[in-house]
């Protein structure tokens, strides 16, 4: 049957009015950069090795988070073969079961800190700070052209014994350090 231009409109009409009802309309934007960044926290889990074997996988959320919300739905998901746990953090000795560890941009002040608590550890860091893979973190999220993209340390990943996939690297906005 041939779609009229009524059909599609109204088709149109009935898939956006669902999507404005299925986000919160006290969040907006920021419900969709949220919801984003924690499925990029998630799925950078499934692209980078680490050594050893454990039949779980840890993202801890350090200081003022606010996407702890929107990863609470991933918890006990199986990601790479593990189940995924989801926790805060606030001192160096709370990270020794985290395998990626998020610090937000609200934490800019106590980033150098932290980078230093984890250092050379199999500990993959990544905030949504502008300039975090260029001063030393793992992954940067940044904002992009209205996207949200990242950006990898390839060195900080080596010292930390981490191994991105050659995939992930590609889909990089930057890399610094080892080529792709």
């Amino acid at each position: 049957m041939a779609r009229t231009p009524l059909h599609r409109f109204i088709r149109n009409a009935v898939l956006a009015a669902g999507i404005a009802l299925a986000m919160p309309a006290t969040f907006g934007e920021v419900t969709s950069e949220s919801q984003l960044k924690a499925a990029y926290l998630v799925n950078f889990l499934k692209y980078v090795d680490w050594p050893g074997n454990r039949s779980t996988v840890t993202i801890c959320l350090f200081g003022r988070d606010s996407l702890g919300p929107y990863l609470a739905g991933y918890e006990g998901r199986q990601i790479a073969g593990r189940e995924l746990r989801i926790r805060k953090v606030s001192s160096p000795e709370q990270l020794a079961d985290c395998h990626e560890l998020f610090i937000p941009e609200t934490e800019e002040a106590r980033i150098g800190a932290v980078l230093r608590w984890v250092d050379r550890q199999p500990i993959l860091t990544v905030s949504d700070a502008e300039s975090f893979a260029r001063d030393g973190g793992g992954i940067a999220l940044i904002r992009n052209d209205g996207r949200l993209q990242f950006e990898v340390n390839n060195d900080t990943l080596g010292r930390a014994n981490l191994k991105a996939s050659s995939q992930m690297l590609r889909l990089a906005r930057q890399v610094f350090g080892a080529s792709r």
